[in-house]
Order: C-alpha cells, then structure tokens, then sequence
C-alpha cells in the first residue's frame, strides 16, 4: 500500500504542480482580457439577473438561480472552512492574496463555462436537459474531438466519489464525532439516508434543497465570521496590510509557524483557491446546462458569481478570523485551526458554528457532486446508468465515513485535476465563441 501511495502522491503533486496552477490562470487572464473584463464589471447587474433569475423564462429543468446553488453547494464546503485554512499554515497568509487573484480571474473562466454550458446542451432521450465539457467539447469543437469530452466524464465519475463523496462524509463523521462523540458509523448512516431523500429524486429535487441550504448556511456563516471580524475592528487594517506585505515578501517563522516564502504563498494560494471554487475544473457548468433559461449570457453571469461569493465573500471571512485571532501560529492546521480561531473570536459557541457549517456545507457538497458525477456516467454509460449510479452513490456515504481516506483522498485528488485539462483546452478553444456572444448580447 505504500507504494501506491507514494505514487499517489507522485501523481498528484504533478497534476496540481506549476503547470497546471499556469494553465489555469493563464487561461483566466486571456478570457478577462478577451471580454474587456466584463465578468469584472458587470457583477452588479449580475445579481440583478440572479433575482431575476428566480422567475426564469425559457427551457431548462432547474431555475438559474437553482442552478447557481447547486454549483455553490458543491464549492462552498470543506476548501472554505478547511481549505483556506490550510493555505494560510503552509503559505503564511499571503496565500489569502493569491485566493484573491485566482478568484479574480476564475470570475471569467467561470462565465465562460457557464455560456458554453447553454450553449452546447442537448437533451437526452429521458427529456432532461444534459450538458457541460463533454458536451461542448462534442458539440462545439466537432467529433475528431469526442475522445477529449469522454476523457473528461471518465475522470469526472470517478473523482466525484472521492471529493464530492466520501472525503466529504468523512469530514463530517470526525467532526461530529469530535464535538459530539458521535460513532462514525451512524454519522455515515444518517448522512446517507439525508442523502437518498435527495438524490434519488434527481436534478429537480437537488435544486430545491441546494436553494433552501445554501443561501440560510451560508449567510449564518458569514454573519458569524462578521461578528468576530467587526468585535475586532481595530485588527482588520493591520491582518490585510499583513495578507498583501506576506504575498511579496513571505512570511518568517512566527511560534508553530514554520515560515513560508513568496513561491509557498502563491502555490498554495492558487491551488487552494482553485480547490475552493472550482474554477475552470468543469464541474459547475454540468449544473447550469440545466438552468431554465434561454440565453447562455445571462446564465454566464449567474454563474461567475458562484467564484465571487465562494472565494471572494466566504473565503475571506474565513481568512480575517484566523489572522485577526492570532491563532494561524499556533500550530493547529484545517478545520480545527478554523474552530480554534473562531471560538477565540467567539468563546463557547465558535467551535459550533464551525462545525455546524462544516457538516451543512460538506453535505451540499455530496448533493452537488453526485449530479455532475451522474452527469458524467451518463455521458459515458447512457441513460441506463442514472440510477445504478444513484444508489451506489449513497452506498459510498457511509463507506466513506468510516474507513480511512488517504489513497482514496489522493485518488480523486488527481483524477480532480485530470478534469480540468480537457476543459481549459476546451474553453481556449472556443473563446471566440464566448467572446462573439458576449459582444453581440450587450449591443
């Protein structure tokens, strides 16, 4: 098992190494640029269009604003809590900066996702409203190029189940367990049980608990993080002036702190900004194909404000209470280091809300996913596979929750990555699409 490990690891590294972080920004600064960085200017009236998008005109399965937190329910999860968290213990908080700028870029490459989504679906011989990468990479960039779509759903269906299943089940069965002395094997239970009510009823049912979940947790959240923030006023100016300074200088060893420079700032800034909000990794356009909506455009917009309130508004709050708190030195790393900042910020009841927000979020986490990892299986099984998927899919919960992950975790973690390539050649390939679009939608 060793062995496999190692090479595991091996793999990984490469996979989330320079190149990949490169590529992935790269192509979120040639789609910025290309669309005069719209995604930047137009968030206001995005959020118009999100409101807008609750009484959606057009075909579809789910409303645009369904559809934006089913993404959201995928990417708000463990990378916000535990994610952010891990970035600041080895890249020092600099890495907070380069979140912001993978963020800031990943706005674009998620619109242009989301357009191409619209654009290129089709619908399957059960009448359901399919699409994504392989689909656009079918459909936009023609059949020589089918193999690069199928590639995509193969590492698709199988990296849901590791990140966007039992990673996520184990996450919650050690923190109930640690805050509530919960066995893992009930927690795994439970949890699939929750899950079956919901995913068995497919994309429709997904949509309308993602839309209720979501946006309560993750305004609890926030407001929790905003209270220890603004309790904490006077040590916001000196944590962001310390986030920027950290990005350009790195960071000496400070008490369990073992130090990081500039290079360990922007590595672990970009790859756990990317963890977090999925950016050009694929996955959140298999949910808005599904969007009832008649323009690719006005869902492109819908769908880039998935980066910005995942990285931008979640993952910040996060990162200004383990800074202000102090306790980032401390030694303590992932969620706990996250619980311990709170409950600093918020004595007895921090800790909770950390919890809380892990196990609603990781659980949205598992609805999310199991939607684009049956996407994916359709994609290569057909239809036939829906729902042997499904329920393998909530037999996994409870095997996740109770054995040990580390192959598992590694396993999905490339496999994760492999996603991402097939899409980012996908999305530079058929930006003139995106950009044709775009240019011809606002005159």
């Amino acid at each position: 098992m060793t062995w496999i490990e190692s090479g595991l690891k091996v793999a990984s590294d490469f996979v989330w190494g320079p190149v990949m972080l490169a590529l992935m920004l790269g192509v979120g600064i040639y789609l910025t640029v290309g669309l005069k960085a719209m995604p930047w200017r137009k968030i206001p009236r995005a959020f118009r269009e999100l409101w807008i998008g609750k009484r959606p005109e057009g075909q579809g399965e789910i409303t645009p604003f369904q559809a934006l937190m089913t993404a959201l329910s995928a990417t708000i999860g463990t990378g916000n809590i535990a994610g952010v968290a891990t970035a600041i213990v080895l890249g020092g908080p600099g890495a907070v900066f380069w979140m912001w700028m993978t963020a800031l870029v990943g706005v674009a490459t998620k619109y242009g996702e989301a357009v191409l989504a619209v654009r290129y679906r089709e619908v399957d011989t059960l009448g359901n409203y399919v699409g994504g990468p392989m689909y656009y990479i079918r459909n936009g960039m023609g059949n020589r190029w089918r193999w690069l779509g199928w590639l995509f759903a193969v590492f698709g269906t199988i990296a849901a189940f590791g990140i966007g299943n039992m990673v996520q089940a184990n996450s919650v069965s050690h923190a109930v367990g640690e805050s509530f002395g919960m066995p893992a094997w009930i927690t795994g239970f439970v949890i699939a049980a929750a899950a079956a009510g919901v995913v068995l009823g497919g994309i429709r049912r997904i949509g309308e608990v993602a839309a209720a979940l979501v946006p309560f947790m993750a305004i609890a959240y926030v407001l929790g993080a905003l209270t220890v923030i603004t309790l904490n006023i006077t040590e916001v100016p000196g944590a962001l002036d310390l986030i920027v300074d950290s990005a350009f200088t790195g960071h000496a060893a400070t008490g369990g702190f073992m130090g990081a420079g500039v290079w360990a700032a922007v590595q672990f800034g970009v790859s756990r900004g990317v963890f977090s909000n999925e950016a050009g990794l694929g996955s959140a356009p298999i949910a808005h194909a599904a969007a009832r909506t008649d323009s690719p455009v006005r869902q492109g917009m819908i769908g880039m404000l998935g980066t910005f309130i995942d990285t931008l508004v979640v993952c910040t709050m996060t990162a200004l209470v383990i800074i202000i708190s102090g306790t980032w030195t401390g030694g303590d790393t992932g969620a706990a280091l996250s619980a311990t900042a709170f409950d600093a910020g918020l004595p007895g009841i921090g800790s909770y809300i950390v919890t809380f927000g892990l196990i609603v979020f990781a659980f949205t986490t598992i609805l999310g996913w199991s939607y684009y990892g049956e996407r994916c299986a359709e994609y290569v099984f057909g239809v036939r596979a829906i729902w042997p998927y499904r329920w393998l899919w909530i037999a996994a919960i409870p095997l996740g929750a109770w054995v040990k992950l580390d192959v598992v975790w590694r396993f999905a973690d490339v496999m994760n990555g492999l996603m991402a390539v097939p899409n980012l050649i996908a999305l530079a390939a058929l930006s003139p699409i995106i950009f044709r679009i775009t240019r011809e939608y606002f005159g």
